[in-house]
């Protein structure tokens, strides 16, 4: 038997579903400061350290402050929604390595575009679908995501660097700021 199934929302969160709408881009990096969202996966310190050099070497951001979230596969609590939020100018969350924990980093990205901040969920290739999916059931199903090439979890200082250059380019476009300098 063919026919459509129907996704539920793991996070019981369908008060989140409203707003399919990105937040407002900015026109340049210059100054801003960068959340860093690290859902204490193996390397998203070190990933989201490394992109957040990148962008403050390249595109003279302001700075970045760092948060953990307390579970990788579930959403960050709202309380930390609201306060990166009101710190932070974008955010980068990651890393999406596994299924619940894509499906959540994608979830907190939604959730931090709803709250008016421009935010890249950083997503390894074998976890698209999950953060696809999650994107739909938050109601977002455009919501664009940066990917990054599998595995993150167990590399050495300099390929991490190197995933990180991989990527920079996705988390520029998601961010509308292109490849230049700013």
């Amino acid at each position: 038997m063919t026919g459509r199934e129907t996704l539920l929302d793991p996070t019981g969160s369908a008060a989140r579903t409203a707003d399919a709408t990105p937040a407002p881009r900015p026109v340049s990096l210059r100054g801003l400061t960068v959340g860093l969202l690290d859902n204490a996966r193996p390397n998203a310190t070190r990933l989201l350290t490394e992109l957040a050099a990148e962008l403050r070497h390249r595109h003279r951001t302001a700075g970045s402050l760092r948060y953990v979230k307390d579970c990788a596969g579930l959403p960050a609590r709202e309380e930390l929604i609201k306060e990166l939020a009101q710190d932070c100018d974008v955010v980068l969350t990651a890393v999406g390595d596994g299924g619940s924990c894509a499906a959540a980093t994608v979830a907190d990205g939604v959730a931090l575009e709803r709250a008016g901040v421009p935010a890249v969920s950083v997503v390894t290739e074998p976890f698209l679908a999950a953060g696809r999916a999650m994107a739909e059931v938050c109601g977002f199903p455009g919501y664009a995501f940066a990917v990054v090439r599998h595995p993150v979890a167990g590399l050495g200082a300099d390929a991490l660097r190197g995933r990180a250059a991989e990527v920079l380019p996705g988390v520029l476009r998601v961010l509308g700021a292109g490849g230049g300098r700013a």
